[in-house]
Formats: structure tokens, sequence, C-alpha cells
């Protein structure tokens, strides 16, 4: 682990033990850590990609509905391997699209996957007038070159754990709150997390699981618990492809099985959306 990622964790562990959670609890918490990436227009790393621009899609790609808004596009040639846990393809582009849905305050969307080496052209959108796009408030957060910052992420939904082994998990998911509001409190703009643990304002449901969850159910199959944090991963479980902070209260997030990724099947992913209040 990279040292600014377990000076992350060490500033976890010293807000923890001084409010007083005993140190083999705050341990055990910490070893549920998984690394991931976040970019944003305002961090020192490498380039990796842009926020918003043209569509650029292959020739023979359908196109994107008119309601979709592209968040990002990611050249994951320049993403490090050990960014994150995820297969990601080691070269080639993924594109990330996003519809917010202002009277339901929930998202839709879509990830596209161009290998490298594709010709593609430019693909002509129509937003609509601005006064009626509920995008409109938001284009100021679309533009810019995103870079790469080396993160960690601890578990922060209560679906994830049992209360009953972990007694101290509120003191605990508290400490990891401060030190990472802290570190947003750092970005000026918008920023997207590749891979790790997702963030909501109440910390109850995970949108990873309920993906999952809603997978096994379209396929009629069992639902599969999937490993929980203190587990390694495996093929079929689902993770955090990407998630946004880019309007206010709220977070858009694209998730997807582990299997998916490293077939390079990124149209199999999922779009939700967590928003506090009106948008």
């Amino acid at each position: 682990m990279r040292p600014e990622m377990l000076d992350k964790l060490n500033r976890v562990r010293t807000q923890a033990l001084a409010s007083g959670v005993p140190s083999p609890d705050v341990e055990r918490w910490l070893a549920a850590a998984r690394p991931c990436a976040t970019l944003a227009t305002d961090v020192d790393g490498p380039v990796v990609g842009r926020l918003g621009g043209p569509v650029l899609l292959p020739a023979d790609a359908p196109d994107i509905p008119e309601r979709l808004r592209l968040i990002a596009s990611l050249d994951l040639a320049a993403i490090p391997e050990a960014a994150t846990n995820l297969p990601l393809p080691p070269d080639g582009h993924l594109l990330l699209f996003a519809h917010i849905d202002v009277e339901e305050c929930d998202a839709s969307g879509e990830a596209l996957y161009v290998p490298a080496g594709t010709p593609v052209t430019e693909r002509p959108r129509n937003h609509g007038p601005a006064s009626n796009h509920p995008w409109s408030d938001t284009d100021h957060l679309l533009h810019g070159e995103l870079r790469l910052q080396y993160d960690v992420s601890l578990p922060d939904n209560s679906v994830l754990y049992d209360p009953a082994r972990h007694p101290h998990a509120a003191e605990l998911r508290r400490a990891w709150s401060q030190v990472r509001y802290e570190d947003w409190g750092r970005l000026k703009g918008t920023h997207l997390q590749i891979d790790g643990y997702s963030t909501d304002s109440y910390g109850e449901a995970d949108p990873v699981t309920a993906s999952a969850s809603w997978a096994a159910e379209a396929a009629g199959e069992a639902q599969d618990r999937g490993a929980g944090p203190w587990e390694l991963p495996g093929p079929e479980d689902w993770a955090l492809l990407a998630q946004w902070s880019g309007r206010i209260d709220g977070y858009v997030y694209w998730t997807i099985a582990r299997k998916d990724v490293a077939a390079r099947q990124f149209d199999r992913a999922s779009v939700l959306g967590f928003f506090e209040g009106p948008l």
C-alpha cells in the first residue's frame, strides 16, 4: 500500500482510538480497506481522462440516448493497475454517461468501452433548451482534465457488516467520515472515485449490493450475498466501477460484476443515484 494510503488510514486510526475504540477493533476495521482512485481536476497526479467533452464513438456503435450526458472519458492506459482492484483493460477508453431524474431523485446511464485503436467520430448531441434540461446547472462541472490520486476507502454502509460482530462500527464510520470529508474538502470541484466502497449521506443501503441482488433476481437465481468487506471478492461479485460527486447532496454510481469488467462487457453496468433533496 502506498504511503499516502497508509497515511490516510493512520488518520482514521488516530480518530478512532481517540474516540475510545479498542485497538483490536480498529485494526479489524482497517483490514477491510480497499484501494481506489480519486480523479479530479485539481490533484497533482497524471492526466487520466477528462470531464465531459465531445462524444467520440465508433462508426458502428448505436447512438447514445439524448437524455444521457457524458460525465467523463477515461484513458485506461493512463490508469496504473495498482490504483484499483478492478481487472480493467490495459488500454482503450471508458465513457461514463448518466441522466439525473429530477422528479424521482435517481439516476440512470451507461458505460461504454472503446478499444484502443478503434476509429471514432464525434456524435452530435442536442440536449434541448438549457432552462428545461436537468443538467443546465451542472455544465460548469463537466469541463477539465481529470488527474489521478491514489486513494483508499473503507466500508460506510450498514448493510455491509453485522453490528453484533462490530460493536464499535458507529465510531469507526464516524472517524472514516471525518477523514474522508477533510480530503474531499480540499477538492474544489467535482470528482470521480474508481473502485472502493460507495458513499452516501445516510450510510444504510449500498448500490453495489443492490445491483447484485437485482441481477440475481432478473436471472432467476438465488441471491448471493457476495464477498463482504473482509473477504477477497471473486469474479462473480459486483463492484463499484465509478462514483461521481458532481451535484450538491448527491452521487451517481456505476456498478458492475467483476467478471464483466474482465470480459470488457461494460454495457452490462448498472447506474443508480442517491440524492438528499430537490435537484
